[in-house]
């Protein structure tokens, strides 16, 4: 079989395609780390503590910056941040924060944040080392994409979304149909 009519096969065609789309992905997944200086770019909003400036399944796009940058005021005024909870002075990757910045110290050479989601009565019973941080949302609300983000935390909402995928690139494909002739 020649290279030609290898590469004119149905299912040579849909691995290109699916390698292209996986390429894609990473380069528009490392591009965003690297032009928006965050580990988390892009994050989901799991609850309801910012609302309603943020709600819940929202995406929000994260900036990485300085400590120094951050304007820590009451609302409206303060910047949102997106940090890891503070458990124990040990950031928890698992356990993403998006609040408002309302007041910055520094103690020792290390800035901490003060923080209170808008909806909630109080401050946060912490502070936030910037160490913790991952960066300001620059972009607010894209509502209901979050949702994505959160199933593909989990195994089994990557079971659901990769083959969605599949079948999304496979429809892309349009493989011809044979078409069967009357005699």
């Amino acid at each position: 079989m020649k290279l030609r009519e290898i590469l004119k096969s149905d299912y040579v065609k849909l691995a290109i395609m699916l390698l292209i789309f996986a390429i894609s992905t990473f380069a528009f997944w490392y591009g965003l780390k690297a032009g928006l200086r965050a580990e988390y770019p892009l994050c989901g909003v799991a609850s309801g503590s910012m609302e309603p400036i943020l709600k819940v399944g929202d995406i929000i796009i994260v900036q990485g910056l300085n400590p120094d940058k951050i304007n820590a005021a009451p609302a409206p005024d303060g910047d949102i941040i997106v940090f890891y909870r503070p458990k124990g002075g040990v950031p928890d990757p698992s356990d993403l924060i998006v609040h408002r910045a309302i007041d910055k110290s520094t103690r020792g050479n290390i800035t901490y944040f003060k923080t209170k989601g808008d909806a909630n009565f109080g401050s946060d019973s912490w502070e936030v080392p910037e160490d913790h941080l991952i960066g300001r949302v620059v972009s607010l609300r894209v509502p209901m994409t979050g949702f994505i983000t959160f199933l593909m935390r989990t195994p089994a909402g990557i079971l659901v979304i990769l083959p969605m995928l599949v079948v999304i690139i496979i429809d892309w494909v349009h493989f011809p149909r044979e078409k069967h002739h009357e005699s």
